[in-house]
C-alpha cells in the first residue's frame, strides 16, 4: 500500500514538474512572439514614421500624427511629446486632457527626472498598488500608474522629452525598451525635419512693394497644394529693365513698376496658382496641375499686357541738366518655364530657371521652355 502511494506521488510530482517546465517554455515562446510582434509593429511604425514626413502638412500636424501612430500602434494609453522653444517647454502633441498640461510641460522640474535628463537615459516609474501615486502627478492621481519617461537630445543638446503613460500598475514591465528607444531616436529625426519646416514656414514675409509673399512660401504651405497634382508648370520671370529705370529713371518709379505689374498678374491668376516674390527683378508663378503649353499661351498674354503698361515717373525722379525728361516706363519682361514633378526638389526647379534668367542676354524678351 505504501509503495502504491509512493509511486502514486512520485507521478504526481513528475507531472507537476513537467506542466512547471511546458508552462515555463510556453512563457519564453509567448514573449519571444510578444517581441516579435513588437519588432513587426515597430517596422511598420517607421515606415509611417516615413511617409508622415514628406506629406505636405504643416511641422505641428506631422508631430501630432506621429504621437497618434504611436498611441494607436502600441496602445498606448497616454503619449506627450515635449519640445523646449527657445524661451519654455511647449506641449507639441499630446492625447492627455489639456486641464493636466502644465503639469506635463513641466516634467524637467521634477526631481524623479532630473538624473534622467542629466544622463540621458530612459526612466520607468510605476507604483504597486491602485492607492498609490506616481510622484509627479499633482491632481490627477488615478490617471496613470505607470510611466516612461525619455529624454529627447539633438546633437548632444538637450531640446525636450518623450513621456508614455498607463492607467495600470507594472503596466511598461514586459515592453522592450530596445523597440522605444529606436521609437525615440525616430522621433529626434522627425523633431529635426520639422524643425527644418518650421523655420522655411517662418521665413515666409510679405514683400513690401508687390504685396506678394516671398519665395520662401512656394516650399512650405503652397506646397500643400502643388503636390495635389502629378505634375505642375513653374514660371520664373525678369523685369528685363528695372535695374536701369531704377538707375536713370528712380527708385520709386521702379518700385511702381514692381506693384503695378504684381497687380496685373494676381488679378488674373487662379486661387490654386502661387504668385511670389522670387527675388529683386524675379518672379515665380507655380501653375498647380497646369500644363506647360497651356502656360505659355496664358504667359504671352500676361506678357503683352504688362508691355503694354506706361508708367510715370514718381515724385522722386530728377531731370538733369540737359537731359530730356522721360514721359513714361514701359517695363520688359524674359520668361522661363519648366514642368515640376510632385514629390522632387522644388527648389531645384526654380533654381534651374533663375541660372538661366541670369546668363541670359540682358536684352532678351521672350518666353522659353527649359
Amino acid at each position: 500500500m505504501k509503495i502504491t502511494l509512493l509511486i502514486i506521488v512520485i507521478i504526481l510530482l513528475g507531472i507537476a514538474t513537467a506542466l512547471v517546465v511546458y508552462n515555463m517554455n510556453l512563457k519564453k515562446k509567448l514573449q519571444t512572439l510578444n517581441n516579435t510582434n513588437q519588432k513587426v509593429t515597430s517596422l511598420s511604425v517607421l515606415q509611417d514614421f516615413m511617409n508622415t514626413i514628406s506629406e505636405q502638412i504643416t511641422a505641428n500636424e506631422k508631430i501630432k500624427k506621429i504621437n497618434e501612430i504611436l498611441i494607436d500602434r502600441y496602445k498606448i494609453k497616454y503619449s506627450t511629446i515635449v519640445v523646449y522653444n527657445g524661451s519654455e517647454y511647449e506641449i507639441k502633441a499630446s492625447n492627455v486632457e489639456e486641464k493636466h498640461w502644465d503639469t506635463l510641460k513641466n516634467l524637467q522640474s521634477e526631481k524623479v527626472f532630473v538624473d534622467s535628463i542629466q544622463t540621458a537615459t530612459t526612466k520607468y516609474i510605476t507604483v504597486n498598488g491602485e492607492n498609490e501615486k506616481l510622484p509627479y502627478l499633482k491632481m490627477e492621481y488615478a490617471r496613470a500608474k505607470s510611466a516612461m519617461f525619455f529624454p529627447l537630445y539633438i546633437d548632444n543638446i538637450y531640446i525636450g522629452y518623450w513621456i508614455i503613460e498607463g492607467p495600470k500598475p507594472h503596466e511598461f514591465d514586459d515592453v522592450d525598451t530596445t523597440i522605444l528607444e529606436v521609437v525615440k531616436n525616430n522621433i529626434i529625426s522627425v523633431l529635426r525635419t520639422v524643425e527644418t519646416q518650421s523655420i522655411i514656414n517662418n521665413l515666409v514675409r510679405d514683400d513690401t512693394y508687390s504685396g506678394l509673399k516671398t519665395v520662401e512660401y512656394l516650399y512650405s504651405e503652397a506646397r500643400t497644394v502643388i503636390d495635389k497634382y502629378p505634375t505642375s508648370t513653374v514660371c520664373l520671370f525678369k523685369i528685363i529693365n528695372l535695374q536701369q529705370i531704377n538707375e536713370k529713371v528712380s527708385r520709386k518709379t521702379g518700385n511702381e513698376v514692381i506693384a503695378k505689374i504684381s497687380k496685373l498678374i494676381k488679378d488674373n491668376l487662379s486661387n490654386e496658382y502661387f504668385f511670389v516674390r522670387y527675388m529683386g527683378a524675379k518672379f515665380a508663378i507655380v501653375f498647380s496641375g497646369g500644363d506647360i503649353d497651356g502656360v505659355a499661351q496664358f504667359m504671352k498674354d500676361i506678357k503683352r499686357k504688362v508691355e503694354r503698361l506706361k508708367i510715370e515717373p514718381r515724385e522722386d525722379y530728377k531731370i538733369y541738366v540737359d537731359a530730356k525728361a522721360i514721359p513714361y516706363v514701359i517695363p520688359k519682361i524674359n520668361i522661363a518655364l519648366t514642368t515640376y514633378y510632385k514629390g522632387t526638389a522644388l527648389e531645384g526647379v526654380t533654381g534651374k530657371l533663375e541660372e538661366y534668367l541670369e546668363t541670359a542676354d540682358r536684352t532678351e524678351s521672350d518666353i522659353n521652355y527649359l
